[in-house]
């Protein structure tokens, strides 16, 4: 009973601390709670599915970059300078790898726990606000974003596939990518109701991930679509980590950091206002 009391008083305690604090309603500052259980989850029965998201780049790497690229020549690194194809499709697979830890962990992490698990209800219904939710869940997908870059970049650095020093920064800009899509995804997921509609995701990532400049580039479509490519997030994602990893550094970086400010701003505005508007009615 002394443990119940204790919790019971701890709950109050932290509800009349945010009782006169502005978004109070919203936000307690205890976001660090939904990382411990992610933690707890992983060591429980999620691990395997993380690891294989470390393993698909990896082997797009040695299936094209160094299966079909032996059939390629001429690739340049955007300045006339001559690479291997491996290094072209490199960064793009990095950047690819955190846009996909990121959604799995917003999208059907996030859909199991709304629709199945329940588990936001109970979570609520504490002292939690929709933000500490949103937070949370969205920190511990760019977790899983930092340790595909870390785990990744260890594989292409041995390879000698990463030719210039800013190419560290890729770690923490793949963050920033992961960080931007966990931003969206989580709230885009709080629309869908069933298992079909979640195959919508599948259906604008896999063409996103191929006609986004993975393997290729730009200049092969038609002016009109490679204005709408270049507004997509993954071309914006794909163009900053290449532009670290060969050292190509100029003023178009820092507006495709911007784009991903943008959404992680937006994103969280929106899902911790469709959070609200689900669970706090």
């Amino acid at each position: 009973m002394s443990l119940i009391n204790t919790t019971v008083d701890t709950a109050i305690a932290i509800a009349e601390k945010r009782a006169m604090r502005r978004g109070s309603g919203v936000y307690s500052g205890r976001s660090r709670v939904v990382l411990e259980r992610g933690f707890y989850a992983l060591k429980s029965s999620t691990w395997m599915v993380v690891a294989s998201g470390f393993v698909e780049p990896v082997f797009y790497l040695l299936a094209f970059g160094y299966g079909i690229g032996q059939f390629i020549s001429g690739t340049t690194d955007g300045n006339g300078n001559p690479i291997t194809y491996a290094q072209f499709i490199a960064p793009a697979l990095l950047a690819t790898s955190a846009m996909n830890g990121a959604i799995y962990d917003s999208t059907w992490n996030v859909f199991f726990k709304m629709h199945f698990g329940k588990i936001y209800n109970g979570m609520l219904s504490t002292s939690m606000g929709t933000l500490d939710v949103a937070l949370g869940e969205i920190s511990w997908a760019l977790l899983r974003g930092l340790a595909y870059a870390i785990g990744f970049m260890a594989v292409v650095g041995s390879m000698g596939l990463i030719p210039s020093w800013w190419g560290l920064l890729a770690i923490p800009a793949a963050v920033l990518i992961a960080f931007g899509f966990a931003s969206i995804g989580m709230g885009v997921t709080s629309y869908l109701k069933n298992h079909q509609q979640m195959q919508w995701i599948q259906l604008v990532m896999l063409p996103m991930f191929l006609f986004s400049g993975t393997f290729y580039p730009l200049t092969i479509y038609p002016v009109a679509v490679q204005y709408f490519i270049q507004a997509l997030p993954l071309w914006q994602a794909i163009q900053l980590v290449r532009g670290l990893t060969l050292g190509i550094l100029d003023w178009a970086m820092l507006g495709h950091a911007l784009y991903f400010v943008a959404m992680i701003i937006g994103g969280l505005f929106f899902t911790t206002r469709r959070l609200t508007a689900l669970f706090l009615r």
